[in-house]
């Protein structure tokens, strides 16, 4: 007597699961991070109660030759991340909310090449509190990328055999348009 086929109810339970995630994980990267962007955004709208407030005006001001000074930089980086954070949250104006993404998160690494001093104990492999804090930002910056692949409508897709077909179908549509741009 063969023993019953466990691998059948398992497929089934596996291809529920991951075809669940792809249709719910971007958006709640998305908007996870935009809840990361809009709290301390606002959290930099009140003196003194975000931890990065310090670095964050030190490298504006170092970067604009002190030409910003915190009074200004502060409230103006608190409303670029709580547009940021808005524009996730929301999905609206995706694009744009991913420009601004980008300019901050360039902004945010800086600290690491300007005072490396206080980013890490011993560089470039013992990051200091703050510099694990800015280093984390790589994975923020992969979730954007990720939200980004989506702006045309693309999504994830569960089905290794459907992912297969999209891929044949764009290569194919890529040599046509590289025919096609060849030949002009």
């Amino acid at each position: 007597m063969r023993p019953p086929d466990l691998a059948s109810p398992f497929d089934r339970v596996d291809a529920a699961v991951t075809s669940t995630l792809a249709r719910i994980g971007v958006p709640v990267l998305r908007i996870g991070l935009g809840v990361i962007f809009l709290w301390f955004g606002v959290l930099k709208f009140v003196p003194d109660l975000s931890p990065a407030q310090e670095l964050a005006t030190q490298t504006i001001s170092a970067l604009t030759f002190g030409a910003v000074r915190p009074e200004v930089s502060l409230p103006v980086l608190a409303a670029w991340e709580t547009a940021i954070g808005l524009g996730l949250i929301s999905g609206w104006f995706l694009r744009g909310t991913l420009f601004l993404l980008a300019v901050q998160m360039l902004g945010t690494l800086m600290p690491l090449v300007l005072f490396p001093g206080e980013t890490f104990l011993l560089f470039p492999f013992a990051p200091t509190l703050e510099g694990q804090y800015i280093i984390k930002n790589v994975v923020l910056i992969g979730a954007a990328m990720v939200v980004g692949a989506t702006v045309r409508g693309g999504r994830l897709v569960a089905d290794p055999r459907a992912a297969q077909t999209a891929a044949i179908v764009e290569a194919v549509e890529d040599e046509r348009r590289e025919r096609a741009s060849g030949a002009g």
